[in-house]
């Protein structure tokens, strides 16, 4: 292989694997504070990429201004889901939260096929991300290197917030113990609330990179990025934020590069992803930075 065709699919695979750090992200910092898997999170990707589109073309919105209000209405879609299908559950067994997890999933998808129809759209892609430049002898779109940088800047941000911010401690201390959390006078509801605002609108800026990236949105494109950032997280650690950004990485890397180096394996590109979640349940369940969790009965 020579080292531009390395180049591009390196830059190819950095590129997917932010994109499944980024959403696999929503699905641990859920995990971590409520032992909640939010299978709904990727419904919320498709959603953020929607919300640009027609920003752009039934009201004509300037594409930054588009995105900026994109990601604010996910982050309030995600705040209104907790309120409506998460909080009520709170103390119910977690098999319960679970279902209403996949209703809601269930529930945003049909309502976005009858909103906006089943049929793909074709997105609109800003001419200076998509001008060719080269590097190395690769021929590289800024977008290629355009999703990593703004993963980086986001996961930083986060990580700010997280350790450094009242609301992050308090974040902290809700996935320690949320009893003994709620008694030292922290408002839970909001903390949570704050938390599904933040993943659903990382998942909202995913989506719309995911939407560039692969310029079609349909009502069913949050599926499969969201299995697989969920099997990133677990990969990673679920309940780690860092863990979810390299088990991401590390899982773009496996699908470009096995596809590279072994062309006739590309039609199982996407059984990678399964099998390596199958492997890691077996050698270590609980991924490469995760913890292990004392489970309530």
């Amino acid at each position: 292989m020579s080292l531009e065709l390395f180049l591009q699919h390196f830059f190819n695979a950095l590129t997917l694997g932010s994109l499944y750090g980024l959403i696999a992200i929503g699905y641990t910092m859920v995990y971590g504070i409520l032992r909640l898997i939010n299978f709904a999170h990727g419904d919320i990707l498709m959603l953020g990429a929607y919300f640009v589109f027609y920003g752009t073309t039934l009201f004509c919105l300037p594409w930054p201004v588009a995105v900026v209000v994109a990601i604010l209405g996910s982050a309030a879609l995600g705040v209104l889901m907790d309120k409506i299908a998460y909080r009520p559950l709170r103390d119910a067994p977690r098999i319960s939260a679970l279902i209403s997890a996949i209703a809601v999933s269930f529930f945003l998808e049909s309502l976005a096929v009858v909103v906006f129809t089943g049929l793909p759209r074709p997105v609109h892609q800003p001419e200076w991300l998509i001008s060719i430049i080269t590097i190395g002898g690769a021929r590289l779109m800024p977008l290629t290197l355009l999703v990593p940088g703004v993963t980086a800047i986001l996961v930083a941000a986060l990580l700010y917030v997280v350790y450094h911010t009242k609301p992050g401690l308090a974040m902290q201390a809700i996935s320690k113990d949320i009893e003994t959390t709620r008694m030292l006078g922290v408002s839970v509801d909001k903390i949570i609330a704050l938390t599904f605002a933040i993943g659903s609108a990382l998942a909202a800026a995913s989506g719309i990179m995911w939407a560039l990236r692969y310029p079609q949105i349909n009502p069913y494109m949050g599926v499969f990025p969201g299995f697989k950032a969920f099997i990133a997280a677990v990969f990673g650690g679920i309940g780690s934020i860092q863990g979810a950004v390299i088990g991401g990485l590390l899982l773009g890397f496996i699908e470009i590069m096995a596809v590279a180096f072994f062309p006739e394996l590309s039609g199982y590109r996407d059984a990678f992803a399964f099998i390596l979640l199958v492997v890691v349940l077996l050698v270590k369940p609980t991924g490469l930075f995760g913890e292990k969790q004392k489970e309530k009965i």
